[in-house]
This record gives C-alpha cells, sequence and structure tokens, in this order.
C-alpha cells in the first residue's frame, strides 16, 4: 500500500520594529510588540484554532488511520505562550492522540546550517529538548528551516541521532529520478531522506484559489485522481505545506478547509494510499538509492536553492556581519543578549531583502512588510549595529582590580601639589609663593642678573647700557626721590649716567651738570631733548649705554636693597 506523508511547517518570526541610525546606542529593544501580538492573533484565530480542531475532528473519526505530521519553530511558541497560550494546549491535545508526529528544526527558523555549524548544533539541541518537554516526543525526524539540505548538513543531522530528514524534491537534484521514493544520504547512508513533491505540494499551498489556474477549482476528488495517476510503483506522496496555508495564505472562503476535511475521506474510499507520519516510512520502507546534493537546495521560488536568503550584496552582508559575532556571543552569559542573537537569525530578516523578480518576486513581496528590500536592509543593519556594541561590551567587559584603584588613589594622594615643588626651570613668582620656604626657593632659582625682558630693551647696545647703569645707581628722578638723600644720590648719580633735560633741572648747576655728562650717557631719548646741543649729546652717548628710565627699573631696584 502508498502513503500520503501529510507535514505542515509552524513558523512566526519576531518583527523588527523601525529601527533608526539614531537609535543605535540609546535603544536597545528592536521588536514591533504590537505587530507580533496583532498578527499572532490574527493567524491564530483563521488558521491555528480552526485547523487544530478540524484536525482532531478528523483523527476522532478516522482513528489511527489519519496521521499528519508538525514542525514548530521556537520563536512561534515563545509567542504562542506570550499571546495565545490556548494554541499550545490545541496542539497538546493533538499530540495526545498518538496520530501526531512532532519534527524536530532550529530553535529559531535560522541559516545557522550555512553560518555556523556549532550554532546550528545548538539549535538543534535546544529544539529537540523543547519538544519532548511540550509534547511528550523525542523526535527522531528532523527538517532543517526552509528544507535546506546539502550532503554536509544532512551528516551533521545523522551524527545527531536522527534517522530521517525531509527535505525538497528539487528537480536539478533529482534528474530523472521521482521524488516519491525514500532515499539516503550519500555521506552517512544511515540517514533516510524524504522528498517534497512540489507540484502536489505547490497545488494546495499556492495556486488553490487562484481562479486564472486551468485546474481550477480543486477538489479533494480531484486531487485523489492525481494521487492514482501516479507510477502504481511510487511508494510515498510527501505533501509538505506550509499551516499557515489553511485560512491565512488560502482563506476560509476559497473552500481550503471543506478540500482537507473531505481529503482523508476520498482518499480512503477511492485509492489505495494510507497516511503515514515519517516515523513510520521509516521503519516501513528502504531507501531506494543515495542522493547527491553537494550544493545546498530549498523549497523556496523556482530555483529551489538558496537565492532567496543569499542572492544579492544586501543579503550576503546581513548574514556575514550576523555570525561574525559568533565568538563573543560564545563568552555572553546575558539571557536578553542571547534572546535578541536567536531572534536576529530567523530566515525571514534575510528574506524580505531577496531584490528577486518575476512570480518569485510576486510572493516575495507579498510576504514583506517593509516597502522595499533596501529599507528591510538599513532596518536590519541598524539593529545588528546596536547588538554588535552589545555584544563586545558583554564579552570583552573592562575590569580594573579593586587593588589596582586602591593603589592609584593612594599614589594621587601622597603627590605633592604643584606650588610647593621646587623646580629651577619654571619658577614661580613671589606673589604666588605664600610659604617663606616657597619664597627662598624661588629666589634661588630666579636668575641673578634680573635683566630687563628684551621687549623692553629694544637693541643690544641699549641693553648692555642699561644693565651696567641700573648695578651701579638705579637711581630714582628727581619727582620720585622725596629724602634729601635720595635728591643728593640723584644728583651725583646724574654726572656719571644721563642728565634729565633742562625743563626737568631747573637749577642752573644742575643744567649745567647735565650739558657736561650728556657727551658720554644721553640717557633721555631725542625727544624730550628739545636743544640742538643736548640731541648731539644724546646721539654721541647713545651706543654706549642707552638706559631705560630709572622709573622702568623700579622693580629692580626695589630687589637689590
Amino acid at each position: 500500500m502508498r502513503s500520503v506523508c501529510l507535514y505542515f511547517q509552524v513558523h512566526q518570526p519576531y518583527r523588527l520594529r523601525t529601527y533608526r541610525f539614531f537609535n543605535i546606542g540609546q535603544d536597545h529593544y528592536y521588536y514591533d510588540d504590537y505587530q507580533n501580538r496583532h498578527i499572532i492573533r490574527r493567524v491564530a484565530e483563521k488558521c491555528y484554532l480552526p485547523a487544530n480542531r478540524m484536525m482532531l475532528q478528523l483523527i476522532n473519526e478516522f482513528g489511527k488511520a489519519f496521521k499528519v505530521s508538525y514542525s514548530i519553530s521556537g520563536t512561534a511558541l515563545n509567542q504562542f505562550a506570550q499571546y495565545v497560550p490556548e494554541v499550545i494546549d490545541s496542539f497538546r491535545q493533538l499530540a495526545a492522540t498518538g496520530c501526531v508526529e512532532f519534527i524536530s528544526e532550529t530553535e529559531y527558523h535560522s541559516l545557522a546550517s550555512l553560518g555556523n555549524e556549532q550554532e546550528f548544533v545548538n539549535q538543534v539541541e535546544s529544539h529537540r529538548k523543547r519538544i519532548k518537554d511540550l509534547f511528550g516526543q523525542d523526535p527522531n525526524t528532523f527538517r532543517n528551516s526552509e528544507l535546506i539540505y546539502s550532503d554536509l548538513i544532512g551528516e551533521t543531522i545523522a551524527n545527531l541521532g536522527f534517522h530521517t530528514m525531509l527535505t525538497e524534491g528539487a528537480k536539478h537534484v533529482l534528474g530523472w529520478k521521482s521524488p516519491n521514493y525514500i532515499y539516503c544520504n550519500n555521506l552517512n547512508p544511515k540517514l533516510r531522506v524524504l522528498l517534497r513533491n512540489f507540484r502536489l505540494s505547490d497545488d494546495i499551498s499556492h495556486r488553490f484559489s487562484e481562479k486564472k489556474w486551468s485546474e481550477w477549482p480543486l477538489t479533494a476528488e480531484k486531487f485523489v485522481g492525481w494521487l492514482n495517476a501516479l507510477d502504481p510503483h511510487e511508494e510515498v506522496v510527501n505533501l509538505f505545506l506550509d499551516y499557515e496555508t489553511i485560512g491565512e495564505h488560502q482563506w476560509k472562503d476559497s473552500g481550503i478547509f471543506d478540500f482537507f476535511y473531505h481529503l482523508p475521506s476520498a482518499v480512503f474510499s477511492n485509492s489505495n494510499y494510507n497516511f503515514a507520519t515519517p516515523e513510520e516510512l521509516y521503519q516501513r520502507l528502504q531507501p531506494m538509492a543515495a542522493i547527491s546534493v553537494p550544493y545546498a537546495i530549498s523549497w523556496a521560488d523556482e530555483e529551489r536553492d538558496l537565492t532567496a536568503w543569499k542572492g544579492n550584496e544586501l543579503q550576503s552582508e546581513a548574514l556575514s556581519k550576523l555570525y561574525s559575532l559568533s565568538d563573543s556571543i560564545a563568552k555572553c552569559k546575558d539571557p536578553v543578549i542571547l534572546r535578541d542573537w536567536g531572534y536576529l537569525q530567523s530566515s525571514n530578516h534575510f528574506y524580505y531583502m531577496s531584490t528577486k523578480w518575476f512570480s518569485a518576486g510576486e510572493v516575495h513581496k507579498h510576504f514583506n512588510p517593509y516597502g522595499s528590500p533596501y529599507d528591510a536592509f538599513i532596518n536590519y543593519m541598524n539593529a545588528i549595529s546596536d547588538f554588535t556594541i552589545r555584544v563586545e561590551a558583554c564579552a570583552n567587559p573592562v575590569v580594573i582590580p579593586v587593588e589596582t584603584v586602591r593603589k592609584k588613589a593612594l599614589v594621587k594622594s601622597s603627590k605633592k601639589p604643584a606650588a610647593t615643588r621646587k623646580t629651577k626651570a619654571e619658577p614661580k613668582p613671589l606673589k604666588e609663593a605664600k610659604t617663606k620656604s616657597a619664597v627662598k626657593a624661588v629666589k634661588e632659582a630666579k636668575p641673578k642678573p634680573a635683566a630687563k625682558p628684551l621687549k623692553e630693551a629694544k637693541t643690544k647696545s641699549a641693553v648692555k647700557a642699561a644693565k651696567e647703569v641700573k648695578s651701579k645707581t638705579a637711581a630714582k628722578p628727581l619727582k620720585e626721590a622725596k629724602t634729601k638723600s635720595a635728591v643728593k644720590t640723584v644728583k651725583e648719580a646724574k654726572t656719571k649716567t644721563a642728565a634729565k633735560p633742562s625743563k626737568e633741572a631747573k637749577p642752573k648747576s644742575a643744567v649745567k651738570a647735565a650739558k657736561e655728562v650728556k657727551p658720554k650717557t644721553a640717557a633721555k631719548p631725542l625727544k624730550e631733548a628739545k636743544t640742538k646741543s643736548a640731541v648731539k649729546a644724546v646721539k654721541e652717548a647713545k651706543p654706549k649705554t642707552a638706559a631705560k628710565p630709572l622709573k622702568e627699573a623700579n622693580p629692580k631696584a626695589k630687589a637689590k636693597k
């Protein structure tokens, strides 16, 4: 007797909210809670709950004769638990019948099998345990995300203890062979491979409500007639579908519920087929041959390859950026970061970035919540940029030992204030040196000649003359010398240095003395020397001295006294 293997995939991703560039580093929550809640409740009401009731009714009606299989992604299970827990209860009721097999897959419906083998293994083991905890079954059959399969992926699954795997019956892989047999992995023959009959499966999932289709409307009786037309030697017809086909992709008014409700009775009454699960097929049938799949295949689009998720530079860049974090993620223990790591791996994020055209493009556009693939890419990469910052901070925290902090604080407190340090190169002025010891240090460090800055002494000869005069006299002008002794000192100095112009030296004797001294000194500038003789004396004496007025040298004179 030939068999029909009816299998449904159940999956819902965590959709991302609009995450802008300016959110990076500021906001670490990436998910659109409103859309996720709204969609999961809508699909539960239109598909999951009524379809589960129908399957339970069929099992109650036909008993052990009717069998069905499911795989439910971890992200879908999380949203069921969060928003519609009654869906999980309805699947538990189906599990309790013994007529339903739950198949294992990746926890986050990810592309980890293409990017990181260890992450892939971790997700498979995690999902396997979860199915056992929820439904009491330890899965031995595995289906990869999007039915992705290759020889190497199959070998990895066999090494994890699975004995059966589902994949697509792609034309370019099968050639002349039929998908209606059971095959085995090319590298590990212990792994059985069930191939999807894509023509009959797509007739239900894609073309069922298409009125332009030549076979519309599709009824259960017509479909069973197609089954009977197959080669009688072919052993199994694998119908692998999205569960959302019932009520969501194909609405109720299209007749999809009626089709599935009448399908078992049509099969039992009009054919020699029965219904079987992958586990039963493994026990009953032997592989026809090994199937060689050196390059990965999937159930998407006409090509049945990976171009739906890795077909352009946007998708490749996003995947590369995501899985480049694998080593850092291995060091993280933060449950929130690990949760985000899983949710960001869902294949849907990369599917939305597809730039395919024609018939495949229409399918992608239908399921794409973004305005364009480029919007999907920018939004995803903004989220990944923020996630990268968090991962690196978690994996490589900057930890300063307590002892190091204490030592630094001790060294800082033991340093002397800058005002009390003795430095010869940059002495502190006397006004800022408030203690005697500091004043003494400043005086010692001060240059001995205490020369006037070069800005005031404009010529080298003038500087030299100023230094000689200051060292001998540094006398005050008459106006500033208020005591007799000071006046006398000034007068004596004038005879040796630069006598005041006649206007300032009112006594005749002083004028005479100034005239005698002028040829040697000429201390006053030309502007103050108003007589020809004074000008001449100043010009002759200028190269020798050109001393600055004593008023300006006052601070140095005080310092010397």
